[in-house]
């Protein structure tokens, strides 16, 4: 118990596994997977170790969150690799209010503790690699995804999908340093 009387929120405490560099030489598709990887491991080291009150911290003037990119971030994943790839819906993006909160992912991250976010980001990391591991076993990157690209109306490749998932966790990487610096001083990769 802190002294509120109330016990705080568990710390993320599962600790990511080693992160290693991709692979310098392989096929597209090992280089492609390795980056990502790379990546999704980095922001597991930017939120290791943080509670609640961590995971909420804002720099301001910006309302982002390291436990609200934790949760975009699986969003994302469930985005590409399972509604516009699969052309399914999954919990609990589907049944979330986005008329009434563009930003729920980011905004409902708060009321998450640090283990649900964490969980649901796994859950999410999970999916997509069955998914990948089916797609490239049954054709490769050419593959077109069942959903058509909201903004195009055109199919996109898996090759397109894996280069912007590392585009966007590259991208918000870079929030998470300077989240994570305020929160407690880490840097580095």
């Amino acid at each position: 118990m802190d002294g509120t009387g109330t016990t705080p929120a568990p710390a993320l405490d599962r600790l990511t596994p080693q992160r290693t560099e991709p692979p310098h030489r392989a096929d597209e598709a090992g280089t492609l997977l390795g980056f990502l990887d790379f990546h999704r491991r980095t922001l597991l080291l930017k939120t290791d170790g943080l509670d609640a009150d961590a995971l909420r911290h804002r720099l301001s003037p910006t309302t982002m969150t390291l436990g609200g990119l934790l949760k975009h971030l699986a969003m994302v994943e469930d985005n590409w690799f399972t509604e516009v790839w699969l052309d399914e819906r999954v919990e609990p993006w589907a049944s979330a209010d986005w008329a009434a909160d563009r930003d729920w992912e980011w905004t409902s991250a708060a009321d998450d503790t640090p283990d649900e976010l964490r969980a649901l980001w796994d859950a999410s990391v999970a999916r997509s690699q069955r998914t990948l591991a089916e797609a490239l076993a049954a054709g490769g990157l050419d593959q077109e995804s069942r959903r058509r690209h909201h903004g195009t109306g055109e199919p996109v490749t898996l090759r397109w999908i894996l280069v912007h998932m590392i585009e966007e966790y590259a991208r918000h990487n870079g929030h998470a340093d300077l989240l994570r610096e305020a929160v407690d001083g880490a840097t580095g990769e």
